[in-house]
């Protein structure tokens, strides 16, 4: 069972980190040059998927404890592309696409931004009910959560491949 403060912070961070992404559209920081960050966390978003991957087969080998391992592994690793996601963004001009596959792009792009919105306070609420024990609550969630958490972590890279030629060094 979730208590209330566990509620209330799960509601917190989920508005929280898409309006802090959102806001750091409209600041730029000169003079600090990341440009190396976009495919380190292109790969972040691909081991995330690796793990999620990981921790689908652990469960299905009725492996709890390794599960919750892969899962801890790709939480952090998708921690750490949203913080150098948001560095990345918050220090560079934004790179438009040029390529011939501009309904592609965005639609991948625009359906990745929708559901890792989305994803934030399924995959939390999934964590709080399995590390409480709650198997029931956590496979309801779950059964939506990984999903869209893969399809996101995937998207990440496919987005990363299709705009990293118009990059500007």
């Amino acid at each position: 069972m979730m208590n209330t403060i566990q509620k209330k912070g799960i509601i917190a961070v989920s508005v929280v980190i898409p309006l802090a992404v959102a806001l750091l559209f409209k600041i730029h920081i000169p003079g600090v040059d990341l440009h190396f960050l976009p495919p380190i966390y292109a790969t972040t978003n691909a081991l995330t998927a690796i793990f999620l991957l990981l921790a689908l087969w652990a469960i299905k080998q009725k492996n709890i404890n390794l599960h919750a391992v892969f899962i801890k592994i790709a939480l952090g690793f998708s921690v750490l592309f949203l913080l150098m996601y948001v560095a990345y963004h918050a220090t560079s001009e934004p790179t438009p696409y040029a390529g011939d596959y501009k309904t592609l792009y965005y639609s991948i792009l625009i359906s990745h931004i929708v559901l890792s919105v989305i994803v934030i306070p399924l995959v939390l609420w999934s964590y709080v009910y399995g590390s409480a024990g709650d198997a029931t609550a956590h496979k309801k969630i779950v059964k939506y959560a990984f999903p869209i958490w893969l399809y996101v972590a995937v998207t990440g890279v496919v987005v990363y491949v299709l705009i990293s030629p118009y990059y500007s060094v």
